[in-house]
């Protein structure tokens, strides 16, 4: 009984910290330009969200296009929707979108030329977000 007791124990002490961090969190930083590679990016970022995680996109480089509201992105198939639907899919869901503090300066855009939602990400903020224990990142 003292051995099981003893196991109860350490299995509770190593499953209750992992819970007591929160939801899983997801940073997901996209900077291709390329329509595939985007619109897996937001499939993952989808499937986190229905699993439950919080989700926080990073726009940068070309990917920063997506946030801007006089560009289009072309569909993908299967389901005929634009790297940009899907986005806006996310953000309508809760996801939070920011475009890379280095995107507008480095072009002729404002933070008015920016789909309503999408922010201009802090560096201190986002690096603050990336140590956190529970947030897995994925780069594109």
């Amino acid at each position: 009984m003292k051995k099981l007791t003893l196991a109860i124990a350490f299995s509770l002490a190593c499953v209750l910290p992992a819970q007591a961090e929160g939801p899983a969190e997801l940073l997901v930083a996209l900077n291709s330009g390329d329509l595939q590679t985007q619109g897996f990016a937001f499939v993952l970022a989808g499937q986190a969200m229905e699993q439950k995680a919080n989700v926080r996109i990073l726009l940068c480089s070309a990917a920063g296009q997506l946030a801007v509201t006089a560009k289009e992105s072309a569909p993908l198939k299967p389901k005929n929707v634009s790297p940009k639907q899907m986005l806006q899919g996310l953000m309508k869901k809760g996801a939070h979108v920011e475009v890379c503090a280095l995107f507008l300066p480095n072009s002729d855009l404002k933070p008015t030329d920016l789909l309503e939602g999408v922010s201009v990400a802090k560096p201190p903020e986002v690096a603050a977000h990336l140590l956190k224990p529970n947030v897995r990142m994925l780069t594109f």
